[in-house]
């Protein structure tokens, strides 16, 4: 501390004495000009009151003369002549004695008595400046003093201006001298400052950037300046610091990547991480197995190592903080001859509050599952049709049974015979429903796509439900933000959907409740709703209730394929489906329908 004391007085010192012969220099200006301005002022004002008292004198002069030699002239006029010009003299001989100039102005007034005298002695006979002399002459005399007395006035100030002039030259001398004296302090101590503390500290900044890219071999500078020695060293210490903690870091950086690595090695699934211009930076061995790749496909972009352009766009939607809006299509990948299906999904990796710094792609195998399903989906195929002819037979025979049976319409007879009916056709039901399903997760169901009224489709559904909704006092609300659009969608098949879902809602509303149908555009979207005020769905059960053969929360009732029907409809429209629900305070099924 003591050292760096000294340091900052030296500075202060060096700094002080620049200030100070600046300021001594830019005094002795300010003095001197100050000085000189206002005796020349002083000078220049009482001249000018000279020659502005001389004009006045001269020309009262002449006003006088002219009554003078008027034939009868007038004695008053006169004599108010007389007293102003006797006041003037009278007020510049105050002005001399006042500011110890020449006694021009008394002089004058000795002039214009004599020559009062000679105008008197003159008038007594005959006044004439041609003929009388001794008039003439004081007039003469008198007139070329004030003239005098002018002139002299003038080279007063024109030699008060000759000796600002010369006392400016002195003064801009010595400032310019002052200011060279400045310069030269000020150069003999910048070039000591840096000779003594420049060539160190860029030294010293030079070392520091080393140590910045982690090079920590550096030299350090010596100098003669004790306080930077004692810099010198404590950089020097600093710098080991670094070096060990960096050492350390590095331990435990290799340590926890060390234990990351096996954790990725020992997940089931395959793992391939992504950086933020897309290209592989590593994958776990799953992932080298399930895909048939070895490390050399490091550094390729995602779309072309998996030969699948479009998983560049859905990777750059992630990278910019989007979601996938549907499931993507399994991965096909040919092993040693031997077709593997593989899902995938895409996650952003980013820091807490910070930007997103890659992704990470995870593979599944679903090679054993999609061919169950598909087997599943064949067996429930076939198994529809099989069973729905010999049940629409059935059902044909009973209801030509029922119409020639005869009992009692109170009797158990009718009663069972009304239940064996009831079950019969929630069997057929269920068989198109399987049916349907079947054809849709199989790609065998095509879409008629024409242009569809929206808004007289919802109407018409709103109608067909009406009826139900009066018999139970349930409010049913259409809200439609008009225009909406012209769909070009298979109408049949959205009123499938329309009507199951209002039918969903219808079924679990309490008698008085609401239901409200919604519908308005978005961007290029359309957003269809049905909203009820019944008793909501789980929030742990919310994500199953699109699944098939799930019934999940809500009154039980069906094979759990409609809510399926439903998804696989939308998702063949390029739409997706949801739902909202809070327990307790209704559930919202929606749907986003594309416009093209």
């Amino acid at each position: 501390m003591r050292l760096a004391i000294k340091l900052r007085t030296r500075l202060f010192l060096s700094i002080s004495a620049l200030i100070t012969v600046a300021l001594l220099g830019l005094l002795l200006g300010v003095v001197g000009v100050m000085q000189m301005a206002k005796s020349q002022e002083a000078l220049i004002r009482n001249n000018f009151i000279t020659l502005d008292l001389g004009l006045k004198l001269r020309q009262s002069l002449g006003d006088q003369l002219i009554l003078m030699l008027r034939n009868n002239p007038d004695p008053q006029a006169l004599q108010a002549s007389t007293q102003e010009y006797q006041a003037l003299l009278e007020e510049g001989i105050e002005h001399e004695r006042k500011n110890e100039l020449h006694s021009g102005f008394a002089q004058a007034r000795e002039d214009y008595e004599r020559f009062l005298q000679a105008f008197h002695k003159a008038s007594s006979t005959s006044l004439n400046l041609s003929t009388d002399n001794e008039l003439s002459s004081r007039f003469n005399q008198l007139r070329n003093g004030l003239i005098t007395e002018h002139r002299r006035a003038l080279d007063t100030i024109y030699a008060a201006q000759e000796a600002a002039r010369d006392r400016a030259i002195i003064i801009a001398s010595l400032l310019g001298l002052v200011g060279l004296a400045v310069l030269i302090i000020g150069f003999i101590t910048a070039h000591g400052i840096a000779r003594r503390f420049g060539a160190p500290i860029e030294a010293l900044a030079k070392a520091a950037d080393n140590i910045g890219k982690g090079n920590f071999e550096v030299v350090l500078p010596l100098s003669s300046a004790t306080e930077m020695n004692l810099l010198t060293r404590r950089f020097g210490t600093m710098a080991e610091a670094l070096r060990q903690h960096q050492a350390t870091n590095i331990d435990e950086l290799l340590a926890g990547q060390q234990r990351l690595q096996a954790v990725l090695d020992s997940i089931d699934d395959g793992l391939l991480m992504i950086d933020q211009q897309g290209r592989l930076e590593h994958l776990n061995p799953v992932a080298q197995r399930q895909l048939g790749w070895d490390e050399g496909r490091l550094g390729q972009p995602l779309g072309e190592a998996l030969q699948r352009p479009e998983l560049d766009q859905q990777l750059q939607t992630v990278l910019r903080g989007g979601s996938l809006e549907r499931l993507p299509e399994d991965l096909s990948v040919d092993i040693e001859g031997e077709n593997r299906l593989l899902t995938y999904s895409l996650t952003p990796v980013s820091q807490p509050k910070g930007p997103i710094l890659g992704a990470v792609m995870v593979l599944h195998d679903v090679t054993e599952q999609r061919a169950f399903e598909r087997v599943r989906s064949e067996f429930v195929l076939r198994a529809s049709h099989e069973l729905r002819t010999p049940v629409t037979g059935m059902h044909m025979a009973f209801g030509l049974f029922l119409e020639r049976a005869r009992f009692d319409p109170q009797s158990r007879e009718t009663d069972l015979l009304n239940t064996v009916n009831e079950e019969m056709q929630r069997l057929m039901q269920l068989i198109n429903d399987l049916l349907n399903f079947s054809r849709y997760q199989n790609g065998m169901q095509k879409l008629t796509l024409a242009p569809c009224n929206l808004q007289q489709m919802l109407e018409d559904a709103s109608a067909r439900i009406a009826a139900q909704a009066a018999a139970r006092h349930i409010e049913l609300v259409l809200e439609l933000q008009e225009p909406l659009p012209v769909l070009n969608a298979d109408q049949a098949q959205l009123e499938r959907v329309l009507d199951n879902l209002l039918d969903n809602a219808l079924r679990h509303t309490a008698d008085g409740g609401q239901i409200r149908l919604q519908a308005r555009r978005h961007a290029e979207r359309v957003i269809i709703s049905i909203e009820d005020n019944g008793e909501g769905i789980a929030y742990s059960q919310q994500g199953r209730i699109f699944e098939p053969f799930v019934q999940v929360g809500r009154k039980k009732g069906g094979a759990g394929l409609g809510l399926a029907l439903c998804k696989e409809i939308v998702q063949l429209h390029g739409g997706r489906i949801g739902v909202y629900s809070r327990p307790g305070q209704g559930t919202q099924f929606y749907m986003a329908l594309p416009l093209l």
